[in-house]
Order: C-alpha cells, then sequence, then structure tokens
C-alpha cells in the first residue's frame, strides 16, 4: 500500500483559490476513480472534483468554508502500488496535479464542474479560520505575517512602488487578504511594524478603527429551554455575496438619481403584444422593454457601459451590451446575463431572461451565464416599495432598480388623468460618471419607456 495526496487543480481562467462548500467523502470510505469527492467554489463557478483513482481515504484537509489555494493538499488516499505511479511528477490526471474535474462542461484546464440544482455552501462545518496571525519574523525582528500573503494584483503593484514587504504588512482584509488600505496604513504607520503582544495576535482577534472585529456574545441561556441562538457558518453563495457587496461599497463612490416614468403607453403596448409573445411560447413582462431601452441609452451615453480596470488605470469602453438581470434564489442575489442585448429582438430577450433567471433560481446556471455583464437591471416587482439606491454590481458604473408601477394622478395636455407610474431608481460611480451624466441617462431610458415606439427603431 502506498500514500497518494491529491492537490487542487489549476482551473484555469486566472482563479488562483476556491472555497470548499461540500464533502462528499469522508476519512475510512473506500472511493472508486471519477467518485464525486469535493465541491469547489471559485469566482467562476461551483465545480465538483472526482477522484484520480481509486483507494482508501485517509484523511480530507479543509472545512466547508475554507479557502484553499491551487496545489494546497485536499485529500490523503491509501492505494494500491506506488502512490507516485500516476504521473512523474507524484500526481496524476492530464494537468500533473492531481485533478480530474467532471468532463460534461469542458476541459479540466477551464472553470468547469458540476452546478449543482441548490447551490452548494450554505451550512455544514464551521469556516476557516483567519491566516493572518504572525508566520514569523525576519533577520531584524520585523512581523512576517504570511509566507505567502494573499493580495489583488493592484495591491501587489501599490506595494511594489512603495518598496514595502506584503508579508510584513497586517491583513484585515477576508481570509487574511492584505488589502491597499492596509498597505497605506503600513506606509502612514511608518512601515516599522515590529512583534508586540498586540502583533503577534491572530487577525480574527485583532481590530483596526477602519476594520473594527465584531464579536457576537450569546445570551444567558433560560433554564429549561433550548439555545437562544443558533449559529451557521457564512459560507458559499451568501459570503461571496457579502465579499462583493463591500467590495462594490468601499471601492466606488455611489450616488444615486431617483425619477418618475410615466408608463401608460408602455402598459398598453404590452398588453397588446402578449397574445402574439404567448403564441411563441414567451411570458412577455416590461422587462424586455427595460433591457432595450438601457440599451438604446448605453448607446447615447458610452460611458455607462465602462469599467475602470484599477490594474492598470485604465477606463475600458466596451462596445458589447450584456446586461445583467437581478434574479432572487434561494442562496442569494445572482446576477445572470443577458448576452448582446443589442442584437435580440424583444421576443428573443423575453426569451432569454427566461432562460437565465430560471437557470439561476434552479441552481443550473452555467458560468458563462453569470459573468460578463456590462450594465445591471434589479427589480422588486410587487414589492418594488418607493424607491432604493441600488449597489454596484461591480466593477460596472451604473445600475438601474425598477419599482412597482401604480396607478396615480398624471397631468397630460392640462388636464390630471389616470396614469401607471412606476419610480427607477438609478446608482453611479461617481468617479466615472458625473451627475449630469447620470441624470442625463435617466430621462434617455424614461423617453424610451414612455414612447415605446421609439424603440422599434433600435430594432
Amino acid at each position: 500500500m502506498a500514500r497518494f495526496e491529491f492537490k487542487l487543480p489549476d482551473i484555469g481562467e486566472g482563479v488562483t483559490e476556491g472555497e470548499i462548500t461540500g464533502w462528499l467523502i469522508k476519512p475510512g470510505d473506500m472511493i472508486k476513480e471519477d467518485q464525486p469527492m469535493v465541491e469547489v467554489m471559485t469566482d467562476k463557478a461551483t465545480v465538483t472534483i472526482t477522484s484520480p483513482r481509486a483507494g482508501k481515504i485517509m484523511e480530507t484537509r479543509g472545512k466547508v468554508g475554507t479557502i484553499a489555494q491551487v496545489h494546497d493538499v485536499l485529500v490523503v488516499f491509501e492505494v494500491d502500488g506506488d502512490g507516485q505511479a500516476a504521473s512523474p511528477n507524484g500526481t496524476s490526471g492530464a494537468n500533473g496535479n492531481g485533478s480530474h474535474a467532471k468532463k460534461d462542461d469542458g476541459p479540466a484546464a477551464t472553470a468547469v464542474g458540476d452546478i449543482k440544482e441548490s447551490l452548494p455552501g450554505m451550512g455544514g462545518a464551521a469556516p476557516r479560520a483567519s491566516s493572518g496571525g504572525v508566520a514569523g519574523t525576519s533577520a531584524a525582528g520585523l512581523a512576517f505575517y504570511s509566507e505567502k500573503p494573499l493580495a489583488t494584483p493592484a495591491t501587489r503593484k501599490l506595494a511594489r512602488d512603495m518598496n514595502i514587504d506584503l508579508r510584513r504588512v497586517p491583513p484585515t482584509g477576508p481570509q487574511g487578504r492584505v488589502t491597499k488600505t492596509d498597505v497605506e496604513s503600513f506606509v502612514s504607520g511608518g512601515g516599522k511594524t515590529r512583534i508586540t503582544d498586540d502583533v503577534a495576535a491572530p487577525a480574527a482577534a485583532r481590530s483596526s478603527k477602519d476594520h473594527p472585529v465584531v464579536k457576537i456574545i450569546p445570551p444567558a441561556q433560560v433554564p429549561g429551554q433550548g439555545p437562544l441562538e443558533e449559529r451557521v457558518p457564512f459560507a458559499g453563495m451568501r459570503r461571496k455575496i457579502a465579499q462583493k457587496m463591500a467590495q462594490s461599497v468601499h471601492t466606488a463612490a455611489h450616488f444615486t438619481f431617483v425619477e418618475e416614468c410615466e408608463a401608460t403607453a408602455l402598459s398598453e403596448l404590452r398588453k397588446r403584444l402578449k397574445p402574439f409573445a404567448e403564441k411563441e411560447g414567451v411570458k412577455l413582462s416590461f422587462l424586455p422593454f427595460i433591457v432595450k431601452a438601457v440599451v438604446a441609452a448605453l448607446k447615447k451615453h458610452p460611458i455607462l457601459n465602462s469599467a475602470l480596470d484599477e490594474s492598470t488605470e485604465e477606463l475600458v469602453y466596451r462596445k458589447y451590451y450584456n446586461i445583467g438581470i437581478a434574479t432572487s434564489t434561494d442562496a442569494g442575489l445572482i446576477v445572470p446575463v443577458v448576452k448582446h442585448a443589442d442584437r435580440l429582438s424583444i421576443l428573443e430577450i423575453a426569451r432569454e431572461i427566461e432562460r437565465v433567471a430560471t437557470d439561476a433560481k434552479n441552481g443550473k446556471a452555467k458560468a458563462e451565464d453569470l459573468s460578463g455583464s456590462t450594465f445591471t437591471i434589479t427589480s422588486l416587482g410587487a414589492q418594488g416599495g418607493l424607491f432604493a439606491t441600488p449597489i454596484l454590481n461591480f466593477p460596472e458604473v451604473g445600475i438601474l432598480g425598477v419599482h412597482q408601477m401604480k396607478e396615480k394622478p398624471v397631468v397630460k395636455g392640462g388636464q390630471i388623468v389616470i396614469g401607471n407610474v412606476m419610480l427607477l431608481s438609478l446608482s453611479f460611480d461617481h468617479r466615472i460618471v458625473d451627475g449630469h451624466v447620470g441624470a442625463a441617462f435617466a430621462y434617455d431610458v424614461i423617453g424610451f419607456l414612455q414612447e415605446p415606439e421609439r424603440l422599434l427603431l433600435t430594432v
């Protein structure tokens, strides 16, 4: 018998880490080759990784919620024969790192796998503890918080420009990640952090003025009753959403513009077209018209279809129109994307919205349907309220929130009549979009919706 170590494979597409969202095996199990072992969620997709060979599971490394780096050992096997026989470098699989992801959705070098009917990672064991504690010291006695610090390319570039060793910077980001703020704080503090009792404490137990650590103290238990609180791991899709929202709020300079849209003509046009759409097997809502109006307005204001590449400090104008449709699912708010909406008819947009939204709700969305958006629309439908301040789907610079259509008195031709009115809330990144530009974009969207026949000119 021999020992065989299976490592997290290089999934490709720039992915360097993944969150363990579910174990399908446990120590002591006898498994077969290609048997599903673990579910890993990356920024691209949720992947089910299968076993590269048959054997007995001796050890699994990482609890649900743990962030594993590419080439970290995930599973230790006991196998027949030579444990290194699978490949010259002691691993197995075509890519030489022990990878055998499922082949249904593409080659092993891409973010492939089984997208489960219900997104995993919302339960299970406790998440990984922070890795931000001091890892060692330099010859000069300075603290090393990690021999291999986690940081984005933009943060690494900033550190290089400032001649800062990232290993010495106290991390405050998720999973012990060093942020740009950490680097700037380190420099402003003189960059002379030495080992002290405070420095040597784990990162999860430290706090700073900008990033305090919140600790919830459970209440005393009432005699004769069960626990007064229940703790569930903050992991999987919900944690991804939280990280994206925090990144958006702490990076973009949000401002919101709200205006009414008198949509009586749109309501009447939809009512006339619904029977024709039903004959084609399509449920026609207001959303396809709104998508068309947004695309037409984006063409007039290309800055709203751009994104800021912070790593190169370049503004990227996208000449394609991929509209994200925020969709509520059991796992949280997910944004499937209608690709090349400018090339589709209203009927085709309606069919595509139904497809990607249904897949997202059922947990079957493909990775390509959840990425690449250039502008996002979020609609609360019957629960639309008066108005809201939607958060940008970063790095996009604009988002449109659509609220419930209500009957209200409106003035037409000097007369007060009952009309169908809905409020539109638009948020913009003020670093990129000036107030008057955002307002002009909003009124162009409203103009197309108030006179929907104009949209026929863009088909």
